[in-house]
């Protein structure tokens, strides 16, 4: 398996530290609110990495953190008039609703920034230990000019970032690309004890200190939006290795922005869709779809008609799987072992979907596969259609399937008017080609979705079951 790494710009055939397992770290949520359509892309495309390198036979580490104590945090609890611990409480429950409902797997730890504060103080002291940190009043900063490798994930050049960067009037640093490790208390802000006076951690050095504590000094994979390429993730590598002496992150994956009318959606912005919302409209394996139909890498611009036709795509997939269920039931007496028209692209199908996964998770194509399965199977449904091999072929399709986070409803209701038309359109056709397996599937599809066709002297007409 190929992926492209983004500290060497390169695709790198996948090696673990640990033969047969892979150990990832993924950055999660800072839980002050629901998390948008945008925060989701990252969710879902490494959820699916996940699911393929297990399915490949990895045993998979998976650490997704909560970042539960910032600047966004401490105002919203105020404003609540709530504690910083409740509101985070509230939010990440409600993370694992969004979550769930969109299939996304739980990681193997889901740890918390606050759960962790001791193990931060540690990374720090060792820091300062090495001359790679320094304390300036109540503030501890890292000094990236003792790190001659900061700069290599994002390409920039520290004296260009310090000469086009200004120091906040509150900041005693050396730099002004020194960055925070630990801050010191403000009035009515959280803090905790600390060698130098009560504080808080920063935002980079929580996933630092949760990476190597449950991955290792050493991690395979690395990932997250590309918005974290800088500061966050450079930061990371430079307080890891500067503590530690070894690599960080073997390979770094990032994804592309979702963007609405090609500007990147952020909070910051307000030009956002929260995943609570988009649920309320849209089918969660819709979302799913339409997230994996562009590259990972690539700018995915978001619309309600994209999702829409997700959504009727989504209904395609679950016909096919519909139609293999009754075909499998009406044969399964089936004896004489006729060859049918799709047996001799059976292994092709799972040859076509690795290698498109193994080519840097490239899910279009993997979809495309799947696509393909729909048209050659469902015009191969006839009596000469083995029901042998329609299992084995289910059987994969729903590999597939399970791989991509799709078709793991038992049933989905079809309300959409064009595709219910087209549904009986293809099965016209297959009567006009005798192809009766594949008309009798169509209605039987159509009919337990609780669409009713009559035949009238004006043709085919249709009702939804009162």
């Amino acid at each position: 398996m190929r992926l492209s790494n983004t500290l060497t710009k390169m695709k790198e055939e996948l090696t673990t530290v640990h033969p047969g397992e892979v150990r990832m770290y993924s950055c999660g949520p800072t839980v002050y609110d629901y998390f948008h359509i945008g925060n989701a892309r990252p969710f879902i495309v490494f959820d699916v990495l996940r699911r393929y390198l297990e399915y490949k036979g990895y045993k998979v580490k998976f650490v997704q953190n909560f970042t539960d104590i910032d600047d966004k945090m401490i105002d919203r609890a105020y404003k609540e008039g709530i504690t910083i611990s409740e509101l985070a409480d509230r939010f990440i429950s409600e993370y694992f609703n969004d979550a769930d409902a969109l299939g996304i797997m739980r990681a193997t730890y889901h740890p918390r920034a606050t759960e962790h504060i001791s193990d931060m103080i540690v990374i720090i002291e060792k820091l300062i230990s090495k001359g790679l940190a320094y304390q300036s009043g109540s503030d501890v900063f890292f000094n990236t000019s003792t790190f001659i490798e900061y700069g290599k994930l994002s390409g920039q050049n520290i004296e260009d970032i310090n000469s086009g960067a200004r120091i906040d009037v509150n900041e005693n640093k050396k730099a002004a690309v020194d960055f925070v490790l630990w801050k010191g208390q403000k009035p009515g802000e959280p803090a905790w004890n600390s060698p130098w006076g009560m504080g808080r951690p920063g935002w980079h050095i929580e996933c630092s200190a949760m990476a190597t504590l449950y991955l290792g000094d050493t991690i395979d994979i690395h990932s997250g939006g590309q918005d974290l390429i800088f500061p966050h993730h450079e930061n990371e590598i430079a307080q890891s290795e500067g503590a530690t002496g070894k690599p960080f992150a073997k390979i770094w994956l990032h994804n592309g922005f979702v963007s609405i009318d090609d500007q990147k959606m952020s909070k910051s912005l307000g030009n956002f869709f929260t995943v609570r919302e988009i649920l309320k409209e849209f089918d969660p394996e819709a979302i799913r779809l339409f997230m994996l139909s562009a590259h990972y890498r690539k700018p995915l611009n978001f619309g309600r008609k994209l999702l829409e036709q997700a959504d009727n795509a989504l209904q395609r997939l679950y016909n096919l799987k519909r139609n293999l269920e009754h075909y499998i039931s009406a044969k399964k007496d089936m004896i004489k072992p006729n060859i049918s028209k799709v047996n001799t692209n059976y292994d092709n199908y799972i040859t076509r979907f690795e290698q498109a996964m193994d080519d840097d998770i490239n899910t279009p194509e993997a979809l495309a596969v799947l696509f393909d399965m729909v048209r050659d199977i469902n015009s191969a449904i006839t009596s000469e259609f083995h029901v042998d091999e329609a299992k084995k072929v289910y059987s994969s399709y729903l590999m597939f399937a399970r791989i991509l986070g799709l078709l793991a409803k038992q049933s989905y209701t079809v309300t959409d008017e064009q595709y219910i038309n087209e549904m009986i359109e293809q099965r016209e056709q297959a009567r006009k080609e005798k192809n009766w397996g594949l008309a009798d599937s169509i209605r039987d599809t159509l009919s337990s979705s609780g669409v009713i066709l009559e035949d009238t002297s004006q043709g085919i007409r249709w009702r939804l079951k009162s």
